[in-house]
């Protein structure tokens, strides 16, 4: 990668691995997508807001004598098999759910059990309500790094905030997963009345909440603004999203958030995130799944080489 290019991942609010075994295994899913979909293999800058520690005593682990400890990881990176990465072909479903969603909890209801969604798929979306609730809770605490106690939703922006900032001037592409989307939604929002100069080139969302009702209307409610593009978002919002994936479960995006004033809109794409668990279903919210998609792999090409 050219110098002064790099890509900053914001994970979710789900427990993880220890911090350099996350960062790790997020740049090898993106490299392994690179090689295997775009034939290129190639090193690039990588940071990773970690800040699952604030919120977890202690990280997942992968102690083969302990995997019956609840802090077991069994959903390691692995590579996929050969010919495992397939490019999403949209078919009659995308098309009928583009728009279906944005009506409310109803329409959700509805669509889970018109996709009937499975026992992960459920734990996942239930989990993903607690997760809002956890995050929108305006007396909910949590103790930051200088051991202030203050709101948490501030604590785990600030994580963000204190990656971005020292890399102004950088060309940035910022990928945020499941919460960590939504967090970076609402950072890149604030930064522009910080520092009207900031600038990130490439917004990423992958497997994102932030078409579901709740979401918007939080938006909307705290800013007392259209929903849109966060303005300094410079060249490209992209939001890669599996129609399994019960978290993402509005996977067009476009038709709620307007462009920004210098027309950047996000651009919605599906794809296929079969990340495979030993022995179980695929879990198509997975991280790593869609860090090695043919289309954000695609899309990492284009910002490493262009």
């Amino acid at each position: 990668m050219a110098k002064g290019k790099i890509i900053v991942g914001m994970h979710g609010l789900a427990n993880k691995p220890p911090k350099e075994e996350e960062a790790n295994w997020w740049k090898l899913a993106m490299q392994e997508g690179l090689k295997k979909n775009c034939n290129l293999t190639v090193d690039f800058e990588f940071q990773v807001v970690y800040w699952a520690d604030l919120l977890y005593k202690s990280p997942l682990h992968r102690d083969e004598n302990f995997k019956f400890d609840a802090l077991y990881n069994n959903e390691p990176y692995i590579e996929a098999q050969d010919g495992a990465l397939q490019t999403y072909e949209e078919g009659w479903f995308a098309k009928a759910s583009a728009g279906v969603l944005g009506v409310g909890g109803a329409a959700l209801d509805a669509l889970k059990g018109y996709m009937g969604f499975d026992g992960l798929a459920n734990t996942l979306l239930e989990k993903t309500l607690k997760d809002l609730a956890f995050y929108y809770e305006e007396d909910r605490q949590i103790t930051d790094r200088q051991g202030r106690v203050r709101q948490a939703r501030r604590v785990i922006q600030d994580e963000l905030r204190k990656i971005l900032l020292p890399l102004k001037g950088q060309r940035i592409m910022l990928i945020g997963h499941s919460m960590g989307s939504i967090v970076a939604y609402d950072v890149l929002r604030d930064l522009k009345k910080e520092d009207p100069a900031f600038a990130v080139a490439h917004f990423v969302t992958i497997g994102s909440p932030l078409g579901l009702p709740h979401v918007k209307l939080k938006v909307h409610e705290e800013r007392n603004q259209e929903v849109r593009t966060p303005t300094i978002v410079t060249e490209r919002w992209a939001n890669y999203a599996d129609r399994r994936d019960p978290v993402a479960v509005d996977v067009h995006l476009a038709d709620d958030y307007k462009p920004n004033g210098a027309g950047i809109c996000v651009v919605d794409d599906l794809v296929h995130n079969d990340y495979p668990l030993p022995k179980e279903k695929p879990n198509h919210h997975k991280s790593y799944g869609y860090l090695r998609t043919p289309e954000l792999s695609k899309h990492l090409q284009q910002f490493i080489l262009g």
